[in-house]
């Protein structure tokens, strides 16, 4: 059970540093018995992002393996971008199913609303369980053609322990999507 915690008061925010994608934000703020501390934090950008868990008539996952900076390797996980302004959760993730794997969605099941480390970011991530596809492509913003990988469902247990399967939301997602599917 959750208890309801006064929040910190915000005393100051100036933007420390920042790139052409990100912003980081300083905050300095007094918690409610005195003391105060200085965070750092990506700086909300009010854009949330959708990831889909595609799941076939025949009982196959599609994922995709792209290209990922961070970790500088090639990344197997699902389907997931960003919500453009004026559209839903379910319209950005049938849109990016189109995008990423040439196929949408008529039924789309949301999983979970997730943050990635809420200690340094505000963005929202919202997970679907997507199914009844049917071929539709999309020209998405990828600088390469994606590598879409069909992984058998009843060995999704298996997927957990693939090398490039480590992306903490698509693991999660995967997880929900069993859950759900079980039900």
């Amino acid at each position: 059970m959750a208890v309801d915690h006064k929040k910190p008061q915000i005393l100051a925010t100036d933007v420390v540093a920042q790139s052409q994608l990100f912003k980081i934000e300083s905050l300095n703020l007094r918690f409610s018995n005195g003391v105060e501390r200085t965070y750092e934090r990506m700086k909300p950008s009010g854009r949330h992002a959708v990831l889909v868990v595609p799941v076939t008539a025949e009982g196959d996952l599609l994922l995709i393996r792209e290209y990922a900076a961070g970790t500088e390797r090639y990344e197997l996980g699902f389907p997931k971008g960003l919500i453009d302004p004026g559209e839903r959760p379910e319209e950005a993730a049938n849109r990016e199913l189109k995008e990423e794997i040439g196929f949408g969605a008529h039924r789309l099941q949301p999983l979970k609303e997730v943050v990635l480390a809420p200690s340094y970011f505000s963005s929202k991530m919202t997970l679907f369980l997507a199914q009844d596809l049917y071929p539709e492509q999309l020209e998405g913003d990828e600088p390469e053609p994606l590598e879409i990988v069909r992984w058998p469902l009843n060995q999704a247990q298996e997927l957990l322990t693939h090398l490039d399967f480590a992306e903490a939301r698509s693991i999660t997602a995967l997880f929900l999507a069993l859950k759900h599917l079980d039900q």
